[in-house]
């Protein structure tokens, strides 16, 4: 859907107004964050490859995963679990966008 001039124009000054200026009266204010819980919304995109593991690791899935479904989320899982605990250069980004912290 392409913008018209009138909405790039209303877009562009919403932009330019300072944060002290907008007026937010009828946004509630959310004082206690305790029961919030990160990522509850994100759903991460799937992408589906061929993927080599040795025979044991799959049995091993298979035998606590007899789901199909249910064991390609536990290996995602063991896999995001390890991703977390990495201390690599890109652990950053992959945390941001996975919603890991």
């Amino acid at each position: 859907m392409k913008l018209t001039d009138k909405q790039k124009r209303e877009l562009e000054a919403i932009r330019n107004l300072p944060d002290d200026e907008i007026d937010t009266s009828d946004i509630p204010e959310v004082l206690d964050w305790s029961n919030a819980r990160r990522g509850l919304l994100y759903r991460p995109v799937k992408k589906e490859i061929a993927l080599s593991l040795d025979e044991y690791v799959i049995e091993w899935f298979e035998s606590n995963h007899s789901d199909a479904g249910k064991r390609d989320e536990a290996i995602n899982a063991a896999l995001m679990e390890h991703i977390k605990n990495c201390e690599l250069p890109s652990r950053r980004s992959a945390r941001e966008t996975t919603g890991l912290d």
